[in-house]
């Protein structure tokens, strides 16, 4: 996998305001939010897109999830919110680094795009 902003996210290279991190996982603000919380939950294995999880990621994106959810309800989204995972180019994925979008914060709308 080719090198990428988040990578150099979590080896503190860019800065990010982060809201959680632990072991395996990230979380921070995105720079250019698409709701009033808009936070990306990325794995710190350099996973490139959703496609290249293999059985032995089962773990790590249960766990993505369940950062997500824990996130969500310290950002106090207790409305509702929306997890996407743009994978490959057709699907919008411009950073070729597994993330989780949280967005929230207000009524969104569907079909998204």
């Amino acid at each position: 996998m080719s090198e990428t902003i988040f990578a150099k996210i979590i080896r503190r290279e860019i800065p990010a305001e982060i809201v959680y991190e632990d072991d395996l996982a990230l979380a921070f603000k995105d720079i250019n939010p698409q709701a009033p919380t808009h936070i990306l939950v990325i794995p710190k294995k350099p996973l490139p897109q959703l496609d290249a999880a293999t059985d032995e990621d089962e773990a790590l994106l249960g766990h993505l999830l369940l950062v997500a959810k824990q996130v969500a309800a310290q950002l106090g989204l207790s409305n509702g919110y929306r997890l996407a995972i743009n994978n490959g180019q057709d699907g919008g994925q411009t950073v070729f680094h597994l993330h989780l979008h949280l967005l929230g914060g207000r009524s969104l709308k569907w079909p998204p795009g």
